[in-house]
């Protein structure tokens, strides 16, 4: 059997190796073109293109899969079975109808619930305790799909979009392995997804990294783990970006009637904020053109004074 692998980040990685390892012939690896990255904006590959790489195999990178040329690329290769892995493009109907056995997507949630590009960091930013990963034949619309299979991973206070990319990309991996001769032969019930119990994960903008104050602690807290590693929260001091990368809920609130975003100290341990329901410690921090430091050595600083207000 024929199959071509999509997935661009580094959760793809793990299904495209067990496919791999497993002797299924993985004939071409779709990913997205390279982008630029870092401050120089030096164009990078993906992940998924640096495994397949090394792996021996066909690269192709559509800037669109819609375009008649791009369908007509990955149709030569005749794939019997796509297999996607948060590719980051919507398929058209032209590419679905290529494999005999269908194109089967490993999604990071527990459909349906979060559609969408930003399942899993969405999922800590509204403090879910468990996500997980269905695997599901591909659709026209968003994560539509009817359902093959799914397994539940419980997301732990101290988890980050981070940590919880690369539980979720393993448990895609064993999830997919599971599945793979049943979908090699044909043989595969799915199940409809209930559209009623739909919920949506749209990209993160800028906005979403921004930390309201106003809100509760938790609600803060796990607004920065939903954001590590990738953007980082931010709020703002003296009208410029200041980043959060880690913090903590203090055990013991203090008893203040300052407004919330107010500084309420800054030591070794933290720099304190008020919100709308107690204060939150940031541990690690970054201000406008620095680097990311602990609390200790931003502390030492003695630049940001009790009495500040963070918008």
């Amino acid at each position: 059997m024929k199959i071509v692998f999509m997935g661009t980040p580094a959760f793809a990685v793990p299904s495209l190796q067990m496919l791999m390892d497993e002797g299924y012939e993985v004939v071409a690896v779709v990913t997205q073109p390279d982008r630029p990255q870092g401050r120089k904006k030096i164009l990078a590959p993906s992940p998924v293109k640096e495994a397949a790489l090394t792996l021996g195999l066909p690269v192709l990178q559509p800037e669109r899969m819609r375009k008649p040329e791009a369908v007509a690329e990955l149709a030569a290769y005749e794939p019997d079975l796509i297999v996607t892995a948060a590719y980051g493009q919507i398929l058209p109907k032209a590419v679905l109808d290529l494999p005999r056995n269908g194109c089967v997507n490993v999604h990071g949630s527990l459909l349906p619930k979060y559609r969408g590009g930003a399942p899993i960091q969405r999922s800590i930013i509204n403090g879910e305790k468990v996500t997980g990963v269905t695997l599901m034949y591909m659709a026209e619309g968003l994560d539509t799909g009817d359902m093959i299979s799914r397994v539940e991973v419980a997301i732990e206070d101290e988890d980050t979009s981070g940590t919880m990319f690369e539980k979720l990309s393993l448990a895609g991996r064993d999830l997919l392995k599971s599945e793979m001769p049943r979908l090699v032969s044909g043989l595969v019930s799915a199940t409809p997804q209930d559209d009623s119990q739909a919920t949506f994960a749209p990209n993160l903008n800028r906005e979403d990294e921004r930390l309201d104050w106003n809100a509760g602690s938790r609600d803060n807290y796990n607004r920065i783990r939903g954001l590590v590693p990738f953007s980082g929260a931010f709020t703002l001091w003296n009208g410029e970006t200041f980043k959060v990368w880690a913090s903590k809920i203090p055990a013991e609130q203090k008893s203040t009637d300052s407004a919330p975003g107010t500084v309420l100290s800054v030591t070794e341990h933290g720099v304190e904020v008020k919100t709308g329901d107690g204060s939150l410690l940031l541990t690690t921090v970054q201000p406008a053109g620095k680097k990311a430091m602990s609390a200790a050595d931003f502390s030492r600083g003695g630049v940001m004074k009790p009495g500040t207000v963070l918008g």
